[in-house]
């Protein structure tokens, strides 16, 4: 299910402008890394992030083809009592909007997608990365632009930064970013909090050992953080952990779940879950229903890719006659139950 997107008042839009804005610590965190003199936003929509863009930079040019979109823009912005944003309907890669846009400090783009792809591509944003830093190469260096965070960064065919953000434990964001700007080479962002996780190049690689994949989860089992995931940069997280110079393995449960697991308790910002490991077993409702009174469970968190449509007759047997008041979290692993607890 989606998550309500919070601004700081009701915005004005138009169709789709709302599903696709810009949540607000978003914007205000890329706001924040982007503060500048002079920016221009390559397809602002209603101005969600046109709004935090105005507070970090003193002058912005918002660009939107859509014109219905640019005037709830231009409505949002008034309502937050703006003034130093210079709005521009039309084509990004014109010649008569090209040449309104002078000489700026950053270029930011939120290109159009399709909004349903069988595989999200580069390719497929309008308008196109190669294309904006080609027709702008005269007024900046330094750009900035939205991916779809699904894409991994193999998947990136440009020499960019790729900085994946996660807003409250769920992937949200991708930005890719060029110039003086640029960090990094893959970078993981935890919001609201702001903890982040970068890898410098491919040097760095030879710094960071191969985790291990083991076939059995340790004492303790850690959640990483999508965004993590998705960086690929679960290698540096787990030397970040690392105790004793001992590297936490991977145990990989399917496609959609992986664990990082030790013989010792870890804390890190960028581990969504800690767990104790409290048995490993055979799938067996039942059986496993029996094991949970005996533990003093009350609710069970089923953590496995099973058939939505047995789900909650699943997870009814593991919980039935539970009156205790522990949490109890399973991972399914081919058949076998992993029964954890939260730190």
């Amino acid at each position: 299910m989606a998550r309500k997107k919070k601004f700081e008042r009701n915005m004005h839009s138009v169709r789709d402008g709302i599903r696709f804005a810009t949540p607000a610590e978003v914007a205000q965190y890329r706001a924040e890394r982007l503060a500048c003199d002079t920016l221009a936003e390559i397809g602002c929509g209603i101005g969600g992030q046109t709004i935090h863009f105005s507070r970090t930079c003193r002058k912005v040019y918002a660009v939107e083809i859509d014109a219905d979109k640019l005037k709830s823009a231009k409505k949002n912005c008034q309502e937050h009592g703006i003034t130093n944003v210079e709005f521009i309907q039309g084509d990004a890669l014109s010649r008569d909007v090209i040449d309104r846009i002078p000489q700026i400090d950053i270029l930011f783009s939120d290109p159009r997608r399709p909004a349903q792809e069988n595989m999200r591509t580069v390719t497929s944003l309008e308008p196109g990365l190669p294309d904006l830093m080609q027709a702008y190469s005269s007024k900046t260096c330094n750009f900035a632009f939205e991916a779809p965070p699904k894409l991994t960064p193999e998947r990136i065919r440009f020499d960019l930064e790729k900085e994946y953000l996660s807003l409250n434990g769920q992937l949200n964001r991708l930005t890719l970013y060029s110039g003086s700007i640029r960090k990094a080479d893959r970078c993981a962002v935890t919001l609201p909090g702001g903890h982040r996780i970068c890898s410098t190049g491919l040097k760095d690689q030879d710094n960071i050992p191969s985790l291990e994949e083991i076939s059995n989860p340790l004492s303790y089992a850690f959640e990483p953080d999508p965004a993590v995931v998705q960086a690929g940069l679960l290698g540096e997280l787990a030397c970040r952990i690392a105790k004793d110079a001992t590297v936490p393995g991977l145990y990989r449960i399917d496609s959609k779940r992986i664990l990082l697991t030790s013989d010792h308790p870890a804390e890190d910002p960028m581990l969504k879950n800690r767990y104790i490991v409290h048995s490993v077993s055979e799938f067996d409702p039942e059986k496993l229903n029996t094991y949970l009174k005996s533990k003093g469970a009350g609710r069970v968190v089923l953590r496995a890719g099973v058939d939505p449509k047995q789900y909650w007759d699943i997870r009814n047997r593991l919980e039935k006659g539970l009156e205790g008041d522990r949490i109890i979290h399973l991972y399914v692993k081919r058949g076998q139950a992993v029964i954890c607890e939260k730190l």
